[in-house]
C-alpha cells in the first residue's frame, strides 16, 4: 500500500509519518510540503528517510501534483491551523483561502484522477461560535466546567461536543475554510466514488510541536513557561479558566490505520470527532500550576483584550470514533505534558525556532 501525506514536514504530518512506518512496514509513504512553516525544514531530514519519495511542492500550484505517483490513500495535513489566520496581523484572508480551500479543491483533483482514498484532518473550530459562546459554565478548580443543572443545546454534553452540533456561521475565517473543504470533499467523494474519512480533531499536542500563542497552545506555554518568557491570560476575564482537549498525534495516527484497514467500501462514519475528550482537557490556569510545579513559579499576568473568535470551552466528544472504530487515546494527558517538558529541557531555544 502507498500512502501520500501532504504537509509532511510539520508536527502532525511528520509525527503521523513516523507512526505509520513504526507501526506498518509494508506501508510506502510519498511526502509532500512547501516548507513554508518556520521549523519545518528542521522535519525534512528525518521525513525523507521515512518516504520513499519527496516532493518539495505546494498544494496551491495544481501543476505540483501532476507529478505525483499514484497512491491508495492520502492523507491530508497540510493546513494554516490558525482560528486568528485571516484576521489583521494573521496572515491574509486571501492567503488563507489559497492554503486552506483552493489546496483542498487542487487535492480533491488528485484524489478524482487517481481514485485514491482521502483522509481529511479537520477541526473543532467548525462548531458554530455564538451558540458556545452562550455556553452556561461555572468556574470549579481554576477551570470552566459545563453547568448541567441548565437545558444544554443540542450536541452537547458534560463529555463535549459532538458531530451534531451547529456548524452554522460565523465559525471563524479559518473554520469556514475547513467546513468547506469538508463539504467537498463529501461532494468530490459521493460524485466520483473515492472513499473519504473526515476527523475533526481538538487541539493536537506532543513533542517537537511548532507551537505559537494562536495555535499549539500547549507546547507554547510550556516552552515559554520554561523560558521565563512573558505569558498572559487573554479573554474570559484574564482568569485562564479557558479549557481545551488535547491529543497526541500518534493517536490520531493510529485511528487513521484502522480507517484506511477498513477498506474503501466500509460502512462506518465518515465525519468523527477525534480527541482526547473531557479527561484530557485542562485550562490556561491549570497548566500554569503544573508548570510551577515542573519548573517553578512564573508569573502570568491578566489582560482584559480580546480575541477575535475566542471560546471559553472547547471539548470534543469522540465517543462515535470511540464506539465505531475501537479506537480509544494510548497518550494521557500528563504523559502528553510530560513529553513536551522533556523535549523543552533539551531544547530551550524551540521557541526562537518556531517564531
Amino acid at each position: 500500500m502507498k500512502i501520500l501525506i501532504t504537509g509532511i514536514c510539520g508536527f502532525v504530518g511528520s509525527t503521523i509519518a513516523r507512526r505509520i512506518k513504526e507501526t506498518h512496514d509494508d506501508i510506502a509513504l510519498v511526502g509532500l510540503d512547501n516548507l513554508s512553516r518556520a521549523g519545518s525544514e528542521l522535519n525534512r531530514p528525518r521525513v525523507t528517510t521515512l518516504c520513499d519519495s519527496f516532493v518539495h511542492g505546494d498544494l496551491r500550484a495544481s501543476e505540483d501534483l501532476d507529478s505525483l505517483p499514484a497512491v491508495d490513500w492520502v492523507i491530508d495535513a497540510a493546513a494554516i491551523p490558525s482560528v486568528l489566520a485571516g484576521t489583521d496581523g494573521h496572515a491574509s484572508s486571501r492567503q488563507l483561502v489559497n492554503h486552506n480551500l483552493t489546496g483542498t479543491l487542487n487535492l480533491l483533483e488528485y484524489c478524482r484522477r487517481t481514485n485514491a482514498g482521502l483522509i481529511l484532518l479537520s477541526t473543532s473550530r467548525v462548531y458554530s461560535i455564538a451558540p458556545l459562546s452562550q455556553l452556561n459554565l461555572i468556574p470549579s478548580l481554576n477551570r470552566y466546567e459545563i453547568d448541567s443543572d441548565h437545558k444544554l443545546p443540542a450536541g452537547v454534553s458534560v463529555e463535549g461536543i459532538s458531530e451534531s452540533f451547529s456548524t452554522l456561521p460565523p465559525v471563524s475565517l479559518y473554520g469556514a475554510t475547513k467546513i468547506c473543504s469538508e463539504t467537498m470533499a463529501m461532494e468530490y467523494s459521493h460524485t466520483f466514488g473515492f472513499p473519504l474519512r473526515i476527523n475533526r480533531c481538538g487541539v493536537l499536542a506532543g513533542a517537537g510541536q511548532f507551537g505559537r500563542a494562536d495555535q499549539g497552545i500547549f507546547s507554547f506555554w510550556i516552552h515559554s513557561h520554561l523560558a521565563r518568557r512573558p505569558l498572559r491570560y487573554i479573554g474570559c476575564g484574564g482568569t485562564g479558566y479557558q479549557v481545551r482537549d488535547c491529543l497526541h498525534p500518534n493517536d490520531l495516527a493510529d485511528l487513521i490505520t484502522k480507517q484506511i484497514a477498513a477498506g474503501p467500501n466500509s460502512e462506518k462514519p465518515i465525519l468523527n470527532n477525534v480527541s482526547g475528550g473531557i479527561t484530557s482537557s485542562m485550562s490556561l490556569c491549570q497548566l500554569t500550576d503544573w508548570c510551577d510545579t515542573q519548573f517553578g513559579n512564573h508569573q502570568v499576568t491578566a489582560s482584559c483584550d480580546v480575541r477575535p473568535f475566542d471560546l471559553p470551552w472547547i471539548v470534543l466528544d469522540s465517543a462515535l470514533a470511540r464506539n465505531t472504530w475501537q479506537w480509544s487515546p494510548r497518550y494521557n494527558l500528563n504523559s502528553i505534558l510530560d513529553e513536551i517538558a522533556d523535549f523543552a529541557r533539551r531544547n530551550p531555544h524551540w521557541l526562537d525556532i518556531a517564531s
